[in-house]
């Protein structure tokens, strides 16, 4: 973890060029090559509290820097940044170290022992899983991932309505009477296998058919939920709504007015309070929530808890913070939002709504461009930016197309490496090519990458990573030849691209893309 060590070394030199100077909260950044290969900008932070000039400040601080192996030079560059670049021999180094870590590496303890939930997509059964739902799937599912392999015990969880208001409109809806609302041709074949005249009963068995193919769904995607949770059957019916309309009360977080229950969520930071309790008896799909989460940080001691939600439920977000804020785990809760997604086919966009029927099925989009691709497309933009998928690009077998460029990639790798055999040890300091040093370089940063993401949930960044480390591959296999006369430097080129191998193997496991050995 080379930001990390580089961040360390910073500090301790701090400590010794200004002792009264405190904790200071500054990042460590890839640099412009130009400069150098990482940079901070803490000299500017500092000057605040010091009082002297930035540059003065860097320059007192890099005379403190001591780590001669790590570092070729570390210099000072105006207005005060203080810009490092990596020694050669230190870099070859960590193609043994990688080699030896082997399917380990990038890993880190970070969150050992501690036990988080992710929930993510939680789409109600009234229709089959839509292009739109989804998102929140691959991007909770990477993130699970990236968690897992911080050392974190990650539970994947599904939180789903099999009662209540929309399940009743899918029961009247399946009926087709004057209260329907969803059409399509699912509604149609619900109505063949569901002979029950109910609709409430309807709306409960289209519920559990529906569920049931939701399941495969996510398999498909390459989704494995641990945890399935149903409104009726774990909240209702086990009486935790009850309970915690109750607890409400009993911690005067709750009132009544015009017949109906309200929670104090002003005090929480809302703009105003909300219903728990409906005026006819009724609890809102907000008290739901709120027995939802009491279960997990309560009864199941969650250590965090994510929920991934689509941008339809924004005005849902402070007043469950606020209900998390009074039970007393706000610290320990978060909501990653994720924007919608517009689908393009033959330059038009294609339009979705489950109400009117007209909208796309991720298993459709699976069929036409597989899995791999639908994953890295679904994550290649950060969650709070609007995505569009492109299926003609989606389905493009060449280098237009990232996924394919990024598995060509392994695949030569793989081809090379089968053709190789072992490599007894190598003399890596013959490895100092600038196309070779370059891919050292984007190899090392995978440690660092997995923490930022764990820390700041920004999962697009790993498909950014990948399709980087992907082109620093091809750009050394087009300026290196690889096997040649030469048998020593064919056997350090061996091992670079072994610790490539093992890197860009890593990445698409994260990301839940396969890494084909032939293409």
């Amino acid at each position: 973890m080379l930001k990390s060590k580089i961040k360390e070394l910073v500090n301790s030199a701090i400590k010794e060029a200004y002792p009264k100077a405190g904790d200071l909260d500054f990042g460590v950044e890839s640099a412009d090559p130009k400069f150098g290969d990482y940079s901070t900008n803490v000299a500017m932070i500092l000057a605040k509290r010091a009082g002297e000039k930035p540059e003065e400040i860097a320059n007192s601080i890099v005379k403190n820097i001591k780590n001669d192996e790590i570092f070729e030079k570390v210099e000072v560059a105006q207005p005060g940044f203080i810009n490092f670049k990596i020694a050669i021999p230190y870099l070859q180094q960590k193609i043994s170290e990688i080699i030896e870590a082997g399917k380990k590496y990038g890993g880190t303890d970070l969150g050992k022992d501690l036990k988080v939930n992710v929930e993510f997509i939680s789409a109600n059964p009234t229709g089959p899983l839509t292009v739109g739902n989804s998102r929140g799937g691959v991007i909770g599912d990477a993130l699970a991932n990236i968690l897992g392999t911080c050392g974190y015990k990650v539970t994947r969880e599904y939180y789903f309505n099999d009662a209540g208001g929309q399940i009743d409109v899918l029961g009247h809806s399946i009926l087709k009477d004057e209260q329907a609302q969803y059409k399509g041709d699912y509604i149609d074949e619900l109505a063949k296998k569901i002979t029950i005249k109910d609709y409430r009963e309807i709306g409960k068995k289209a519920a559990q058919i529906l569920i049931g193919e939701i399941k495969k769904t996510a398999v498909k995607m390459g989704i494995n939920f641990d945890v399935w949770t149903a409104e009726g059957q774990d909240l209702r019916e086990k009486g935790k709504i009850d309970k915690i309309i109750e607890w409400l009360k009993k911690e005067n977080l709750a009132y009544e007015k015009d017949g109906a229950w309200w929670f104090k969520s002003t005090q929480f930071g809302d703009d105003k309070d909300r219903v728990i309790v409906r005026s006819n008896g009724e609890p809102t799909y907000f008290a739901l929530d709120c027995a939802y989460h009491k279960d997990k940080f309560v009864e199941r001691k969650f250590d965090r808890a994510i929920n991934v939600w689509g941008a339809d439920h924004y005005g849902d977000l402070a007043r469950l913070k606020g209900f998390v804020k009074a039970l007393g785990y706000e610290d320990k809760f978060d909501i990653l939002m994720h924007q919608f997604v517009r689908i393009i086919k033959d330059g038009k966009e294609v339009r979705m709504s489950k109400r009117a029927g007209n909208y796309i099925l991720v298993d459709d989009i699976i069929d036409e461009a597989g899995k791999d691709v639908y994953r890295f497309f679904m994550l290649q933009y950060a969650p709070n930016s609007h995505l569009v998928f492109d299926l003609g690009l989606a389905k493009e077998q060449s280098e237009k197309n990232p996924v394919y460029y990024i598995q060509y990639a392994y695949a030569r790798i793989s081809s090379i490496l089968a053709k190789a055999g072992s490599v007894p040890s190598p003399n890596l300091t013959l490895i100092k090519e600038p196309a070779e040093i370059a891919l050292i370089k984007e190899v090392i940063k995978l440690p660092d990458l997995v923490i930022e993401i764990a820390e700041d949930y920004q999962v697009q960044k790993l498909p950014h990573y990948t399709l980087e480390l992907a082109t620093k591959f091809h750009n050394f296999y087009e300026q290196c030849r690889v096997i040649s006369e030469d048998e020593n430097l064919t056997m350090a080129r061996i091992a670079l691209i072994k610790a490539t191998q093992i890197v860009l193997k890593k990445t698409l496991d994260l990301m839940g893309i396969s890494a084909p050995e032939k293409m």
